[in-house]
């Protein structure tokens, strides 16, 4: 392979790096913090829903995790319950990799319906009850949050609540 070949494939890789369909100029290669789930982003999200929690009277386990479900930070409140860890963080796994809400899920996987069953796939990581988010950047999945520690209705309250605070979070940081 020849220097010009050479560059010539290097400028066809950047030219399909390209952020199209953005407030970005032309040719900006896109590497803005807002697209990627960050350390800081999780924990100041997870400090919010922990608050939260606590006005709420709940002791929960916040996860968030980045756009492919893997665990970026998990937090456990004082006097949590133990199974509380593996279920928040498979809620924000669930939510990630089905780019959706728990409780959503909730709905669809009752008998008769379209996803019945799919809580036995994925090594039984998949949760269908309420408290897991997706968290969204400028119109972007960038991650998911998953809660627990509460009934269903207050971890689903929790991550509704997590889920709209992020946008604050990310403006912030």
């Amino acid at each position: 392979m020849n220097e010009q070949e050479i560059s010539g494939l290097v400028k066809a890789v950047l030219e399909s790096m390209k952020d199209t369909g953005s407030e970005h100029a032309p040719g900006h290669v896109c590497k803005c913090k807002q697209h990627k789930m960050t350390l800081d982003k999780a924990n100041a999200l997870i400090e919010k829903v922990k608050a939260k929690a606590s006005e709420m009277g709940v002791r929960a386990v916040v996860a968030v995790a980045d756009q492919a479900g893997r665990p970026v930070a998990v937090q456990s409140m004082d006097g949590a319950y133990i199974a509380s860890f593996d279920i928040a963080v498979n809620k924000s796994f669930t939510s990630a990799s089905l780019k959706m809400s728990t409780e959503a899920l909730s709905r669809l996987s009752q008998p008769g319906q379209s996803l019945y069953g799919i809580q036995f796939t994925n090594g039984g990581k998949i949760v269908i009850f309420g408290g897991g988010e997706v968290l969204e950047a400028e119109g972007k999945m960038i991650g998911a949050l998953g809660v627990s520690g509460g009934s269903a209705e207050q971890d689903t309250e929790l991550a509704a609540y997590g889920r709209e605070v992020f946008k604050e979070v990310i403006s912030c940081l």
